[in-house]
């Protein structure tokens, strides 16, 4: 017989009390790392926010991965703008709806390096979502753009969820 929504909530809860209690034996032994990995869940999604207009649809699609998967969210948050930090704002909102475990890391420079580097040392990153293959050269330098070698060991998927913008030729 099928849970009802109250049942299936009650699940959920259930699961998130037995990872706390998991997550609090850990850290009382001082396996800090492994502690918090039990709390956020054993999987996450990284999401990586340029600023762009095209940031919108990257979430929804991470949003959807999050929800199929059971994982948790990471934002990479790299731009600034005004537009930026309210759409930061609707993310955070629609992810409480969806009770999905979220955290926001604060990245600056050139985006290709900071998502190698924010990677780099995570066996649970499962994807790294970004919106165009335009947008991991925002910010980068010349000396920069040649991270060919780290790129490529990348320990997970990298997702473009939109096409890179042809140039036009008139």
């Amino acid at each position: 017989m099928p849970l009802s929504p109250k049942g299936k909530k009650m699940k959920k809860l259930i699961k998130k009390f037995e990872d706390a209690m998991c997550a609090a034996a850990f850290a009382e032994k001082g396996e800090f790392e492994t502690a918090k990995k039990i709390f956020k869940g054993r999987e996450t999604v990284l999401l990586t926010l340029t600023g762009k207009e095209t940031d919108g649809k990257s979430f929804k699609y991470a949003l959807n991965i999050c929800k199929r998967i059971s994982a948790g969210l990471e934002i990479l948050f790299i731009a600034r703008s005004d537009n930026a930090v309210h759409l930061l704002e609707q993310i955070k909102n629609e992810l409480k709806k969806e009770d999905i475990v979220y955290e926001i890391v604060e990245g600056s420079g050139c985006i290709k390096k900071a998502i190698i580097n924010h990677t780099e040392k995570r066996g649970d990153i499962q994807f790294v979502i970004i919106d165009s293959s335009d947008s991991l050269d925002i910010e980068c330098k010349k000396d920069e753009g040649t991270l060919s070698d780290a790129w490529e060991k990348l320990k997970c998927p990298l997702v473009l969820v939109s096409r890179a913008a042809m140039p036009s030729t008139a």
